[in-house]
């Protein structure tokens, strides 16, 4: 039997429903028992301009996209002028037959770079700017076309339900795509019908009419395309399989870690996480009893830090979450929360810098910058996940470690990870323990909040606790909290805090500070959302007998120096992976393991890695015919 590697690719304007259509093929996939990796691409304008969802369906475990897509389905012109070319031979592409005839100059949200390059290749071919053009290109290239006119099949369906209003429902045209595909790969349809009703659970009327849509569109599929390579029927699902969302890893987990108070100011790709906490304020804790996250936005990201920072101070497992814009404004809160010894948690999910950027693009510009962010020093953890399922666990972690060290944690995640629909272990609560470090219950005696302890770590009081009275300020205090610039004092202060960064790297578990998978001749060293698609480089190199080793590095600051070496000891060539134009990791791993990086490989348009890309890559270098950095740059 042939293992199953499909990739599914819709796309349209902006607002047009491309996700909603995406999120039901994903569904219907995944209720079938297929491993789904799934990610979103839009531009940062409200209405219009192209957006598009590739989504990778597999029979066993995926991490990442590949380039190349099985079917593509568009009822715009823009997504078949911009993608026509990454569907593979034998491939599908259906579209709108009444899209055949428009040129590039009638969809003007085409740019003029991108048009001037599809014309030097049109032209090169000798075909016209057109979507027969391009479409004609496809089928010399071997790929199946199935034209239809989604305006006619919405008005045969209308006169077939008697209900006119469906006639104009073009927003209907995702439903009408995704129906079309399923037919077509010979989906069972009750999944299809089965994942409509759950995403417009809320909306029945709206539910009915998107069924007869695709119940019309899958018999028409069935019936009138031809053949198809490629068939979906389903697997045996494999249990304790969920889909989620990227940011359900850290929202869900910020849940189940006791946190309960978040401040947030909107900002893309961070608000996703604040809305679904919003969303799921009322909580069923253990023994019945019931419990609540405050979430507050706020006017600003200055006051988001100082809201979280003064919940901190109560006690209150509290935590923001935010872009690399909104973390430049934080940094001088975060240097008093650094001063005063507050454990606080900053999910930082980054895009595309500097300034504005690229707003909804990925990026993972902020390395440099978190680690010294703030001025002055003061002991900051900086940790980065590698995947959605991993950040579940890792927010927890992260809470641990800010209230053990009482210090600002930075989270580190980013618009790869946020705009992912995947398919994963479900999350286990049981898993995360939660430790509230030397936080007080009572008090008796004499309290100094920022006494020296022989660990650095000063015993914590709460506002409102009994004979537990503490001062804050930003300036620099003596073990009470009362300001003073004294010498001697000032220096038994800063080593204390200072000391909790070597504090952080005895006591993290090593295994958590960086993971191995294998090391060789040849090793990846990187961060972050690379994990997914360096796995999957990794194992499709190893079906062509060569052995790439890799270190994913989760404990960013304090470096785990000795450690790393200790992993890479055995490792000739070293290879930095990551998603930023300088390789931050690179110099980082250069100040702290004294050895220069051999090969660097980094995207930084935007656009996520795919396998394909760093498949590419690394072969490349393998073979010695790769150049000191190599670019990538897939994607629309």
């Amino acid at each position: 039997m042939n293992s199953v590697d499909f990739t599914w690719l819709i796309g349209g304007p902006q607002g047009s429903g491309v996700e909603s259509g995406a999120n039901i093929f994903s569904k219907v996939c995944a209720e079938m028992g297929y491993h789904i990796f799934g990610k979103r691409e839009f531009y940062s304008n409200i209405k219009g301009e192209h957006s598009y969802f590739a989504v990778r369906v597999s029979d066993s475990k995926i991490h990442s996209n590949v380039n190349d897509v099985t079917l593509m389905v568009s009822f715009d012109a823009e997504t078949i002028f911009r993608h026509f070319d990454e569907v593979s031979p034998n491939g599908g592409i259906i579209y709108d037959s009444e899209l055949e005839d428009i040129d590039t100059d009638r969809v003007r949200t085409l740019d003029t770079p991108f048009k001037e390059r599809l014309h030097n290749f049109l032209e090169s071919k000798n075909k016209p700017f057109t979507i027969a053009g391009v479409l004609e290109l496809a089928k010399e290239k071997g790929v199946n076309l199935y034209p239809v006119s989604f305006k006619t099949l919405l008005e045969n369906l209308a006169k077939e339900v008697d209900n006119p209003k469906l006639r104009g429902l073009v927003r209907m045209y995702n439903v009408i795509g995704v129906s079309l595909s399923l037919g077509l790969i010979k989906m069972p349809p009750g999944s299809l019908l089965r994942s409509i009703d759950s995403i417009f659970s809320k909306k029945p009327q709206i539910a009915e009419i998107n069924k007869q849509a695709a119940d019309y569109s899958y018999d028409f599929s069935s019936v009138k395309f031809g053949e198809f390579d490629h068939s979906l029927t389903g697997i045996k699902k494999q249990p304790d399989t969920i889909l989620v969302q990227g940011h359900f890893g850290t929202s869900i987990g910020k849940i189940v870690s006791g946190c309960r108070f978040q401040s947030y100011y909107p900002i893309t790709p961070a608000s996703d996480e604040s809305v679904y906490l919003e969303s799921n304020e009322i909580l069923h804790v253990q023994n019945d009893r019931p419990g609540s996250t405050i979430v507050v936005q706020t006017e600003d990201e200055i006051s988001a830090m100082g809201m979280m920072i003064g919940a901190a101070l109560t006690g209150t497992r509290s935590s923001t979450s935010t872009s690399g814009p909104g973390f430049a404004l934080m940094t001088e809160a975060l240097g008093w929360a650094g001063i005063n010894e507050v454990p606080v948690v900053i999910t930082l999910y980054q895009r595309s810098g500097p300034s504005t950027g690229l707003p909804t693009r990925h990026g993972q510009d902020d390395l440099l910058f978190t680690i010294f962010a703030g001025h002055g020093d003061f002991p900051k953890i900086v940790y980065a996940s590698g995947d959605t399922e991993e950040s579940f666990y890792d927010t927890g972690r992260c809470f641990n470690y800010a209230d053990d060290f009482q210090v600002p944690v930075i989270h580190m995640m980013d618009k790869f990870l946020s705009s992912s629909v995947v398919t994963c272990k479900r999350f286990d609560p049981t898993k995360i323990s939660i430790s509230r470090g030397k936080l007080l219950d009572k008090i008796d005696g004499e309290y100094r909040r920022f006494a020296l302890t022989d660990d650095g770590i000063s015993p914590r009081s709460r506002l409102g606790l009994e004979n537990g009275i503490f001062w804050n300020t930003g300036d620099e205090s003596d073990e009470y909290g009362h300001i003073t610039e004294d010498p001697q004092i000032r220096i038994k202060m800063m080593d204390k805090r200072m000391s909790r960064l070597e504090l952080v790297l005895e006591k993290i578990p090593l295994d958590d500070q960086a993971i191995s998978f294998g090391i060789n001749e040849y090793t990846i060293i990187s961060w972050g959302s690379t994990k997914g698609p360096i796995i999957d480089a990794q194992k499709m190199l190893k079906k062509e007998g060569i052995d790439i080793g890799f270190v994913q590095i989760k404990l960013l600051h304090p470096f785990p120096s000795s450690y790393v070496k200790s992993l890479l000891k055995e490792a000739k060539i070293i290879i930095d992976i990551e998603a930023n134009h300088s390789g931050q990791l690179g110099k980082i791993f250069k100040q702290n393991v004294s050895k220069e990086v051999d090969y660097y490989v980094l995207k930084y348009t935007g656009r996520g890695m795919t396998s394909t890309e760093i498949y590419d890559s690394l072969k490349k270098i393998c073979q010695n015919k790769a150049a000191k950095r190599e670019i990538l740059s897939h994607g629309a």
